[in-house]
């Protein structure tokens, strides 16, 4: 199983343009096994605006935009290196950059084609409007702190 390919595009003298990683090979069931069992987490690297109009629940916010700029130290207060990272946004192509910096980080990444709308079809489960005002705050707090005025 070729879970990881690294695709390449090339300047006529042979350095690399692009790379991205493939998207995994993991059915949305495994994913959901592996969530459910606390082997892997979902990060939902979709604008906040996309994220304000529901989100899967139990998933980590972390915007592509925040993702490039931040610092590995603060990147590791947010994420764990022990899991699995399966990062989502609509289409995929957010999620295979953000995937590209996460493994650059040290992470072990699986990008999902599948996005948001997909994985809610699918089973996952949306979070509810609690979770989700509690998830606003905290999100709204980890943006001041990476953002001071």
């Amino acid at each position: 199983m070729l879970s990881r390919a690294i695709c390449c595009l090339f300047f006529v003298s042979g350095a690399p343009l692009a790379v991205a990683l493939d998207f995994t090979d993991d059915s949305l069931a495994v994913v959901k096994e592996n969530v459910t069992e606390k082997k892997a987490i979902l990060v939902d690297v979709r604008s906040k605006f996309e994220w304000d109009k529901g989100r899967v629940a139990g998933a980590i916010f972390l915007p592509i935009t925040a993702l490039e700029e931040m610092e590995p130290v603060k990147l590791a207060t947010i994420l764990p290196k022990k899991k699995i990272l399966y990062t989502y946004c609509a289409v995929g192509m957010r999620a295979q950059a953000a995937g590209e910096i996460l493994e650059e980080h040290g992470y072990e990444v699986r990008v999902l084609q599948p996005g948001y709308d997909k994985l809610i079809k699918a089973g996952f489960k949306k979070a509810d409007k609690k979770s989700a005002k509690k998830s606003d705050k905290n999100a709204e707090e980890k943006s001041a702190n990476e953002n001071p005025r």
